[in-house]
């Protein structure tokens, strides 16, 4: 035991290799404390955030690295997450990552991947909202079974009105299908659509959360430009299939992102591939093949993942009990859980990019 020396795991643990940001723990100052008695140790690490997977991650790898040396040491660690430096104001101001959720065009499962990805999210124990800002055709009230809600309000000492998301199977909904009347949309436009949008992110009182997914319109106009320049996004996910038509207006949606100089987390690929269930292994590329995986090449970005074609999961979405809550043990829903726990690490690397940076610019 006479390797257990404060100095000794100092340098021991200090080596250990951070994944998602590939720096070592002493690099990253991420160890504050060590205490030794007897063949007890407690340690005290502050790590980036999201802390969902890497926390449970990372104790067993300290664990692992001391038990190696020392079997019998009786390891405990605390990890904490790293002081949160939230660039939203308003009623943003405790929501600590929002994520994009972007497509070049309409039809190709945008929404149904936004809604998988909430609920995947929450699924890993992370404080999870999802704004539905789309004004033409929003969705995510069919998708979470909460049609004909309305977002519950109060007026507030200062005259302001301040408006709560609804709230199914642990998420925090907001939509503009709660705002407008069914058929509403079809003679918003100017003004009015600015004033909708901005009630969204503006009058909302969404509370702490981890991840506010913001399931955007599709496109690449001026709405869409107006919303990513006005709320801080720490990244965006691009949604295409495989088509070649849908990969064209791709890149103008990435295009836009750069614009604007928001970080794209990555691309994920719907309806990628059709398995019949008596054939499971077999893969049918209706819509073409490897589209997702070309684009995410040419602009240097990561592929997420494939979201093959699943009668199951459009039941699902269309009947207000998404594959996550209807099948959580299917195959599609091991995917959305595959791809959240991607997104997890690509924000957290993210986040300690965005510190550095901030340390550079004071």
């Amino acid at each position: 035991m006479n390797n257990l020396t404060v100095e000794n795991l100092y340098k021991q643990i200090g080596e250990i290799l951070d994944p998602d940001i590939n720096s070592s723990l002493s690099a990253l100052n991420a160890i504050k404390d060590i205490k030794v008695m007897n063949n007890q140790i407690d340690i005290s690490l502050e790590l980036e955030q999201p802390l969902f997977g890497i926390a449970s991650a990372m104790k067993g790898l300290i664990s692992t690295t001391i038990n190696s040396t020392a079997p019998d040491a009786i390891v405990n660690v605390k990890i904490t997450e790293k002081f949160f430096r939230n660039k939203a104001t308003g009623t943003l101001r405790e929501v600590k990552n929002i994520i994009a959720v972007a497509s070049g065009k309409g039809g190709v499962g945008k929404s149904s991947v936004a809604a998988n990805l909430a609920l995947a999210l929450a699924k890993t124990g992370a404080k999870v909202g999802i704004l539905d800002g789309d004004v033409y055709g929003p969705s995510q009230p069919t998708m979470f079974g909460v049609v004909g809600e309305r977002l519950p309000a109060e007026d507030l000492p200062d005259g302001k009105t301040i408006a709560y998301p609804v709230e199914k199977y642990g998420v925090k909904i907001a939509s503009m299908g709660f705002i407008m009347k069914r058929d509403e949309a079809a003679i918003v436009r100017g003004p009015m659509l600015a004033g909708y949008f901005s009630m969204l992110f503006e009058q909302i009182s969404w509370g702490e959360l981890d991840f506010l997914i913001f399931d955007l319109p599709p496109g690449t106009g001026d709405i869409q430009l107006t919303l990513t320049q006005k709320i801080p996004l720490t990244g965006a996910v691009i949604v295409t299939t495989p088509q070649e038509i849908s990969i064209a207006d791709v890149r103008r949606s990435i295009a836009m992102f750069r614009r604007v100089n928001v970080d794209i987390i990555g691309v994920i690929e719907n309806m990628s591939y059709f398995s019949p269930a008596e054939l499971p292994d077999n893969k049918y590329y209706i819509f073409g093949q490897g589209g997702g995986t070309l684009i995410a090449k040419e602009f240097e970005t990561e592929m997420l993942g494939e979201v093959p074609l699943d009668i199951e999961f459009r039941q699902g979405t269309d009947s207000g009990r998404p594959i996550l809550i209807s099948a959580p043990d299917s195959v599609q829903s091991g995917i959305f859980m595959n791809l959240a726990n991607k997104i997890l690490s690509k924000v957290r690397s993210l986040n300690a990019v965005s510190d550095e940076e901030l340390k550079i610019t004071i």
